[in-house]
């Protein structure tokens, strides 16, 4: 049996996706690749590499490609991986949407790096920490807000000056904010699976997940 998770969306049948869980082996994750993953240097930015285009820093937290059998990819240990494509298969992208990404605008600087219709597009969000046990501080609220005031709905009170998040509602807003209508995934928690996934918040000391896509 698989240890992969495959994407549950309505992707074209040349786009190729697959989250990792903590028992992926790399012989298992290597078996379905088309070739080595494009591995970035992750800083909760908004940076977004695109893939084809001469060589220069993989420090980013999104990156895109137009090229069949390039490889897109984002590790995650409860921050939010997001696949985006279009529906004509052309382009192909990966995110790293932790809350810092989210909040500053990791998805729309991947979503304009396509530069492809919004009402072309979808989008898969794959495994994160889940909204009943993901508590912030206020000062992660107050971030949002000034961004987005809408994004209040993503909180619920805790204990004095805490809160639970939904990165998956912020997520969403921020998508469709953004005109894209078919957002899919979104139902995971890394944090609550401890057999199945990794959880940094859980465990502090932990390995990594794996969010990959390409186009065939």
């Amino acid at each position: 049996m698989s240890s992969l998770i495959l994407p549950d969306w309505p992707a074209p049948k040349n786009v190729g996706a697959v989250m990792t869980t903590r028992n992926t082996s790399e012989a298992e994750l290597a078996a379905v690749l088309p070739g080595e993953p494009a591995w970035l240097r992750q800083v909760h930015g908004t940076e977004v590499v695109d893939l084809d285009a001469p060589p220069r820093s993989r420090q980013a937290d999104a990156a895109i490609t137009r090229v069949p059998n390039t490889v897109c990819a984002i590790r995650v240990a409860d921050c939010m991986p997001v696949l985006l494509t279009d529906d004509a298969g052309t382009v192909i992208a990966a995110a790293h949407a932790g809350w810092r990404g989210l909040c500053h605008g990791v998805l729309e600087a991947t979503i304009a790096a396509m530069k492809v219709p919004s009402e072309r597009l979808l989008a898969w969000l794959g495994p994160a920490i889940g909204p009943r046990v993901y508590e912030v501080g206020e000062e992660v609220r107050e971030a949002f807000l000034r961004r987005d005031p809408g994004a209040e709905v993503a909180f619920s009170p805790t204990r004095p000056g805490h809160y639970l998040l939904d990165l998956y509602t912020v997520a969403r807003q921020r998508l469709a904010g953004r005109g894209i209508k078919r957002i899919h995934g979104g139902d995971f928690c890394t944090y609550s699976d401890a057999e199945r996934f990794y959880s940094y918040r859980r465990d502090r000391t932990t390995g990594r997940m794996a969010a990959l896509a390409w186009l065939a």
